[in-house]
């Protein structure tokens, strides 16, 4: 059964009685080519242990079980799992789990897919939940070796985008703080089924544990960054004044000053709008900041 023709892909669903559920924003995919570069893009050897969020019909689950001795695949509609419990037949190395990826217990689902070896994860997922997965992601990356997701356009390109530059946000640099990342390749919107109103990127990240930058408290340096921000096309100045829980303070009229001087002290202009800091700013302004 070729799960990368569109014909055999229809004619299964409909064999079935199923369709792709918008809500879940399924879009199958049904390209040989695409398959094999997003499992070539995982650098996959054959002891490395891979976790596939999405099994969908089984595509690419079959294709990462040919590469590896341990496939571990989420699945969320249980409506597919007797065509993917059929794909996957042939391949013992494949271990189904069909729950929430987002609600299940991470650490653990992580332990039971890896062991002791970091692992991979391979995934084809929509745009309205790529921000919650990725975070979860990186919240766990001491699990991770590789992350390879692939997502719209739009979300690689925001995850890739300098700072400074139009498509960067708050996202972009809590990504590039943990993780390098790249695009590999594009992927057409024509090679899925229904066919989406937009096309996709693969986009690769490898974790880095210790963090692309040296901070103090990572987690008050991106309250910060979400404080810049949160309210674009206002100074950095301003924008931390009306967020007052970027500092744990109540500001008056006397902190402002404070803040002012703080910025200059480690060599931030106050008056930049705070989308045009980069990672290592925002990090020094936090360390300093502990201080307040």
């Amino acid at each position: 059964m070729d799960l990368s023709s569109p014909r055999v892909v229809n004619d299964l669903l409909k064999e079935h009685g199923l369709r792709a559920q918008k809500r879940l924003g399924q879009n199958f995919l049904c390209d040989r080519n695409s398959l094999n570069r997003i499992a070539e893009a995982a650098e996959i050897c054959a002891d490395d242990p891979v976790l596939e969020i999405g099994g969908g019909l089984g595509g690419l689950t079959v294709t990462l079980a040919a590469l590896t001795s341990k496939v571990t695949t989420v699945e969320i509609d249980h409506q597919l799992e007797p065509l993917l419990r059929v794909a996957v037949a042939p391949h013992p190395n494949v271990h189904l789990v069909f729950n929430d990826f987002l609600k299940v217990d991470h650490d653990a689902l992580f332990a039971e897919s890896f062991g002791d070896k970091p692992g991979t994860v391979v995934a084809n997922i929509p745009y309205y939940i790529s921000s919650p997965i990725l975070e979860v992601l990186l919240e766990h990356k001491k699990w991770l070796r590789k992350i390879v997701l692939l997502v719209q356009k739009e979300f690689a390109v925001r995850l890739c985008a300098a700072a400074g530059s139009d498509e960067c946000g708050s996202l972009s640099l809590y990504g590039q703080y943990h993780a390098q990342v790249k695009i590999a390749g594009a992927v057409s919107r024509s090679v899925f089924l229904p066919v989406p109103d937009v096309d996709s990127s693969i986009l690769v990240l490898t974790p880095i544990q210790e963090g692309a930058v040296p901070v103090k408290d990572p987690d008050r340096m991106f309250t910060l960054i979400r404080a810049g921000f949160g309210q674009r096309r206002k100074t950095l100045l301003n924008a931390l004044m009306r967020a007052p829980a970027s500092f744990g303070l109540e500001f008056g009229m006397e902190d402002r000053e404070k803040i002012e001087a703080l910025l200059h002290s480690v060599g931030v202009n106050p008056m930049r709008r705070g989308e045009t800091l980069n990672l290592d700013e925002y990090a020094r302004i936090a360390d300093a900041s502990l201080s307040l």
